[in-house]
């Protein structure tokens, strides 16, 4: 069977990294490979491991079949080494690719999906433009918010949640893999759809 296409969530490889604001995209990643677990009929096994990346296969209930799980290993900047390898083997169109990542612009609680367009200074939205030689694919933003007047912005997305912030986290990631699952399903405009059910994350 074919691929039918990628959903790669961005982060930073290490225990240190775990559960940090940057890690949104693995964070996603790993709660969409544990409902895969609970649904009859799919499956997740683990495909390849690499220095600059890990690859899923996961088998879907839907008619569109299996697609590909990836989590750059090399670190948030050069995320696009190893999405790159998956992509060009895949043979997948750029509009198949989903790509999850933490968002500062938007305060947490907040998703968005967003097809093409600027990068917003997000090194590994660049690092994937950059190797991909494209940046029409589709991204699930996912918003953490700013820090507040005089912290430094790299160190806040390399924290972790707040203790006050874990239950709304939780909420958002429960409802960032139905969007994936909607975007799976029925595309970029699909995945739009299923937030749109949830106004409260567009507000």
């Amino acid at each position: 069977m074919s691929i039918s296409g990628i959903i790669c969530g961005l982060g930073n490889p290490g225990r240190q990294y775990v559960l940090t604001r940057h890690n949104a995209g693995f964070m996603v990643i790993d709660r969409l490979m544990e409902s895969a677990e609970k649904i009859p009929g799919e499956q997740v096994r683990l495909k390849k491991e690499t220095l600059d990346h890990l690859l899923w296969e996961w088998t879907t209930r839907f008619p569109s079949g299996k697609w590909l799980l990836v989590k750059p290993m090399s670190f948030m900047n050069r995320s696009g080494a190893g999405l790159a390898k998956v992509y060009q083997q895949s043979m997948i169109h750029s509009s198949q690719l989903l790509v999850i990542h933490d968002e500062v612009d938007l305060p947490l609680g907040r998703l968005r999906i967003k097809s093409g367009g600027g990068l917003a200074g997000h090194k590994g939205l660049a690092s994937i433009a950059q190797h991909l030689g494209t940046r029409d694919f589709v991204r699930l933003r996912f918003g953490v918010g700013r820090p507040e007047s005089g912290i430094d912005l790299s160190r806040y997305v390399l924290d972790k949640f707040m203790p006050h912030e874990k239950e709304l986290r939780d909420e958002v990631l429960a409802r960032a893999v139905l969007t994936v699952r909607a975007f799976c399903h029925g595309g970029a405009d699909n995945a739009r759809e299923e937030l749109s059910r949830f106004p409260s994350l567009l507000k």
